[in-house]
């Protein structure tokens, strides 16, 4: 399992491209509150699984809907190895956000950062900007992120807010033009009207023992266009809005 195609596996592993069970007897959850609607995933390693990637493990996913479209991704892994090694893997999740017009997005929240830029062979820079805009194609991993970004969709008046556990980095990537035309599943001009945001753990690999537990989280939600990054506090934030996310749920190496 590996981050993009860094490795021998297929691009961005294996596990969105599996199917996954509906786990009829989760583990315990926090309490569900506010009317919430969930569904609990399991993916276990198939025996075809194990000959490209020969760990054991347990990976449950929690999705659940807020009643004012709020999104949230819960995930737990296991390390189920019985012969006592222990595995790693980057993770990150694939939310694709529905945008009025890319060129007048902007996200905050990531200013003054380090990144690596993956059109630039993953070398390191620092964001130079007071936030992020898009003008041509955009493919990189903010490192040392904080829990709360925000991305500006100026023309629709929105913002989505992204919150975060577990998840040190954070992935931003537009295809624009060009790539967006090489890309199969990809309309020609369905750059102009998304953007990818997403948390992730891509610098610091995750290790796990046999019988230790990752866990991440990440929630999306929809704000009047006043509120910036600065400004989210979770307590006073008003819920509401409408979240389009093309979840490509993805376990990496």
């Amino acid at each position: 399992m590996q981050f993009g195609n860094l490795g021998s596996l297929e691009q961005h592993g294996f596990a969105r491209n599996r199917f996954w069970s509906i786990d009829q007897d989760p583990p315990p959850h926090p309490t569900n509150r506010g009317n919430k609607a969930f569904i609990d995933l399991i993916l276990k390693p198939s025996e075809e699984d194990s000959k490209i990637w020969p760990h054991k493990y347990e990976f449950r996913l929690r999705v659940t809907l807020g009643p004012g479209g709020d999104l949230m991704l819960n995930s737990r892994i296991r390390n189920t190895n019985t012969d006592g090694k222990s595995f790693t893997f980057t993770f990150a999740y694939h939310t694709y956000l529905s945008v009025t017009d890319i060129s007048e997005v902007r996200v905050e929240g990531l200013e003054t950062l380090d990144y690596l830029d993956n059109l630039k062979d993953r070398e390191r820079f620092t964001e130079q900007g007071d936030a992020i805009t898009f003008e041509s194609e955009v493919d990189k991993v903010y490192l040392g992120t904080p829990t709360k970004i925000a991305i500006l969709d100026h023309e629709r008046k929105r913002t989505f807010v992204l919150r975060k556990d577990g998840l040190p980095d954070a992935v931003v990537w537009n295809p624009w033009q060009k790539k967006a035309k090489a890309i199969p599943d990809f309309g020609d001009d369905e750059y102009k009207h998304m953007l990818c945001v997403q948390a992730a753990c891509v610098e610091t690999p995750i290790t796990l023992k046999p019988g230790e537990e990752w866990r991440g989280r990440q929630e999306l939600s929809a704000v009047p266009s006043s509120y910036c990054s600065g400004q989210l506090d979770p307590q006073k934030v008003p819920h509401g809005g409408y979240v389009i996310c093309l979840l490509m749920y993805t376990l990496y190496k």
